[in-house]
């Protein structure tokens, strides 16, 4: 085993290494001759999605224990997708860096990755794919429902909803307090099909945690049986040296892709897909998920494209009932950390609720969760959620109603003599990687405070940012390349006439090509925000949207060599 490149030699290092060992108040068989697993836990007291890892990771290490193994907790980078600024997606990318070299420079045989809100799960896969130790995943679990009188809340949709009630004058400060205190009533991820259900349904599809593990909430005591289970596994991967690498295929990934279609899942999925392909060395593209969108329809039905939640997911037999109904479209022989077979796995799962997990002859939509666009003002692709749109907007050209920046947005979105209509296109510039920086969740752009006034709840808005999974509305995301790095977005005016013909898969910006090289000459990159550490290093290796998003020298590549022990 790995790590007993530590521990074994009889030599004055290892001598030292099992001393400090005993310092830390274990035995001298502890660590000899077992697996050494690593518990690698996101929790933090700003963490809101994971206040109850501190118990789960005692769980985890039950199982570790009892399978023959040596538990080592090891705290990573926790990012909340709520307190972390400017936006966790900034920070995704150094949880990874983190995660790979964590497990690489200490003596680690196998680990548990403990995840739940929205970037800790892409985060620590890709650290996890790029050392390929044997590993397995505990998801978080969604928190209870929300509750305002009676009415049940989904976190995320729920509270654009009642804001744009508030600021249309339909609600109350008593009502809205009330909202506030009732929307997120325990430990766990958004109960909506947001980023983090969406992408914990995603990783069970892939095969990286046991079955049924995705849905589980965190409250609910199978959560605490199924960490202890994955403590147990862990041990057990490491002894059949069941690696990511075996795992995570090319099928794999579209088994991955065909779940978000079938779950109507975040955006944000393209994007950690994409990283988290790459990194495994797969050259999964947005014309992948553009080919499965036409194939697979809508069958799961949660907000903010349906009616339902979490609970009634997990209820209604969760991921491995909803691959059962998916069968067709399946790769049936991939692995799972399991043991078996996706095949295996789905061959006894049964559909409790055919309300909450739609036959394929009764879809919430016939067509896959997410479509990609493409045209002159996004050449490189772009992404829109039909499914949380109003249908009437889905064929529609309007005239630009421009945002140079978000702050520009925020001073000028409510203003009464706001020079906007129902028709207008809503266009916000220079959100994205590079622009903002980190490609904040400002995609769902608000709807000007006098149309709502006016009973308007969505129109076309068109941005380079991302948007969180919870949302809803007509909004065109991912916009590539970006404004900041000279994309045609950069380029739009107010006034331009924009077109989008969703089931074309189309957007056109009706400008002439002439005037469009017009004004790219004498267009200017607004000035970098950030010029030392951390930051710099993301906004100089940081791919755009339709390639993940990741540092390019982290993309697949040869494995870095493992350090040596003197």
């Amino acid at each position: 085993m790995r790590s007993q490149r530590w521990f074994a030699p009889d030599d004055l290092r290892s001598f030292g290494h099992r001393s400090r060992l005993r310092q830390l108040g274990y035995s001298a068989d502890d660590a000899e001759g077992k697996p050494v697993i690593a518990i690698l836990n996101t929790w933090s007291d700003l963490q809101q999605c994971h206040g109850h890892f501190r118990e789960r990771a005692e769980d985890v290490k039950q199982g570790v224990w009892q399978a023959g193994g040596f538990p080592v907790e090891m705290p990573v980078l926790s990012l909340s997708e709520m307190f972390v600024k400017p936006t966790a997606m900034f920070y995704r990318n150094l949880l990874a860096l983190e995660v790979e070299e964590i497990l690489r420079s200490h003596p680690i045989d196998g680990v548990v990755l403990m995840g739940g809100c929205d970037k800790t799960v892409p985060g620590l896969i890709m650290g996890a794919i790029s050392m390929n130790l044997p590993a397995i995943f505990v998801p978080a679990g969604p928190m209870l429902a929300g509750r305002f009188r009676t009415e049940r809340l989904g976190s995320g949709t729920d509270v654009w909803k009642y804001w744009n009630e508030r600021k249309a004058g339909n609600l109350d400060e008593c009502a809205l307090r009330q909202v506030e205190e009732g929307i997120a009533r325990s430990p766990g991820t958004c109960m909506t099909m947001g980023t983090a259900s969406t992408m914990a349904s995603i990783t069970e599809a892939l095969g990286l945690t046991l079955t049924g593990a995705a849905t589980i909430p965190a409250v609910h005591s199978a959560h605490a049986r199924m960490a202890t289970a994955a403590g147990r596994r862990a041990v057990e991967l490491v002894w059949e040296d069941l690696r990511p690498s075996a795992i995570l295929t090319a099928d794999a990934f579209r088994n991955g892709v065909v779940t978000d279609m079938a779950l109507c899942g975040s955006t944000n999925a393209i994007i950690h897909l994409i990283a988290m392909a790459r990194r495994a060395g797969v050259p999964l593209t947005l014309e992948d998920f553009d080919r499965i969108s036409r194939e697979v329809p809508v069958v799961v039905n949660l907000r903010p494209a349906g009616e339902f939640l979490m609970e009634d997911f997990h209820d209604a037999g969760g991921v491995p009932a909803l691959l059962s109904r998916l069968r067709p479209h399946l790769a049936l022989g991939c692995r799972t950390v399991g043991g078996s077979t996706i095949g295996e796995v789905i061959a006894g799962a049964e559909v409790l609720s055919d309300e909450v997990i739609r036959p394929l002859d009764r879809p919430l939509a016939r067509a896959g969760g997410t479509f990609v666009l493409r045209g002159n003002l996004a050449p490189d692709g772009c992404v829109i959620k039909p499914t949380a749109a109003e249908p009437r907007l889905l064929k529609h050209t309007g005239p630009a109603l421009v945002f140079a920046t978000y702050a520009d947005l925020k001073a000028r979105i409510d203003q009464d003599d706001l020079d906007v209509t129902p028709d207008h296109v809503v266009v916000l510039q220079n959100a994205g990687p590079v622009g903002a920086p980190g490609m904040p969740e400002w995609g769902m752009l608000p709807i000007p405070k006098k149309l709502l006034q006016q009973g308007i709840r969505d129109m076309v808005r068109i941005s380079d940012a991302r948007m969180s999974g919870t949302s809803y509305g007509t909004c065109v995301l991912h916009v590539a390349p970006e404004a900041a790095v000279g994309g045609p977005l950069a380029l739009v005016r107010d006034g331009d006439l924009i077109e989008i013909d969703v089931e074309a898969r189309r957007i056109h910006l009706h400008v002439a090509d002439e005037e469009l090289a017009a004004r790219k000459a004498t267009w200017s990159a607004p000035p970098r925000r950030y010029e030392r550490g951390y930051s710099r290093l993301f906004l100089d290796q940081t791919s755009q949207a339709p390639d993940g998003c990741d540092f390019t020298f982290l993309e697949g590549g040869w494995p870095t060599p493992e350090p040596d022990i003197y």
